[in-house]
């Protein structure tokens, strides 16, 4: 997907992924002017492309938590589960009432477990107005928040959404540029900025690195990682999550070459080795 100047911080989402092409037929006008008020809603950020949601506990964030998944991705991670959820038109158009309102059914479990709402993705700072919007809602409601990004866009998000953002789940792909180019197709530069951000601002951080044999087990990517995120002091853990192949259906279903076919998840011992990489350097790793 082509870069873009972003019109706005909160309104990348159009310059991104803005839908599915010219329309031809005889209800062009209508279908045009209907695409362009979807636009404006996405960008103001009372309606959200929604991937999927799901009630989960102990996966993304203290407690049990509803997790929104976003469409929309600028990425393309080589061992993305979800590559359903990269493009923006693919998603479901969703107001923003209608998810605050199954938001609402759960609150007393919330309490209970003192768990939350999770944004996750592809990449929920595509939609950086209703992530606002969202948070803002909920921390009103006092319902903890989880924003689970890569930082790939953390330019994206304004102060005012990161004022209600309670935990950021941080996606550190690899710690040298050459590998974080070679696993995302991106650059590393602007996650380190974004963590450098929730650091000054002393949010909660879980950073989640993910091992896959060959690709960013070397020790030296593994040890620009922990460098990078043993100097953020807000960050509460290192989660290192074995790599697996269950994505690679979704990649064939897509028709989309799959490039870690025959890639076997990480043997204990390579677990354990990357695990205490980060331990050297004082920090929390699960």
């Amino acid at each position: 997907m082509p870069n873009a100047a972003f019109p706005s911080k909160e309104c990348a989402v159009v310059a991104l992924d803005s839908g599915d092409g010219p329309v031809t037929d005889a209800a062009a006008p209508d279908a045009t002017a209907a695409h362009h008020a979807e636009m404006a809603a996405i960008r103001a950020g009372t309606v959200a492309s929604l991937h999927s949601w799901e009630l989960v506990t102990a996966v993304d964030g203290p407690g049990t938590r509803l997790t929104l998944f976003l469409s929309g991705c600028l990425l393309r991670c080589q061992y993305c589960h979800n590559p359903d959820t990269w493009k923006m038109r693919d998603g479901t158009v969703t107001d923003i009432e209608e998810i605050l309102t199954r938001i609402r059914r759960y609150e007393g479990v919330f309490t209970a477990t003192k768990g939350g709402v999770t944004v996750s993705g592809g990449e929920p700072l595509m939609q950086p107005a209703f992530v606002k919007r969202l948070f803002a809602e909920l921390h009103g409601r006092g319902i903890h928040t989880t924003l689970d990004t890569s930082g790939y866009l953390g330019a994206s998000a304004s102060d005012a959404l990161l004022d209600n953002v309670d935990l950021v789940l941080l996606d550190v792909k690899s710690g040298l540029p050459g590998t974080y180019r070679e696993v995302t197709g991106r650059e590393l530069a602007p996650t380190i900025a974004f963590g450098d951000r929730l650091a000054e601002r002393g949010i909660a951080v879980w950073v989640r690195f993910v091992l896959v044999p060959g690709l960013t087990d070397a020790v030296d990517n593994v040890e620009a990682v922990a460098e990078i995120v043993a100097r953020w002091p807000n960050v509460e853990r290192v989660e290192v999550l074995p790599f697996h192949q269950m994505g690679e259906d979704k990649w064939n279903r897509l028709s989309i070459p799959y490039p870690l076919h025959g890639v076997t998840p990480p043997d204990a011992a390579l677990q354990d080795r990357v695990r205490g990489q980060f331990r050297a350097h004082g920090l929390t790793v699960f």
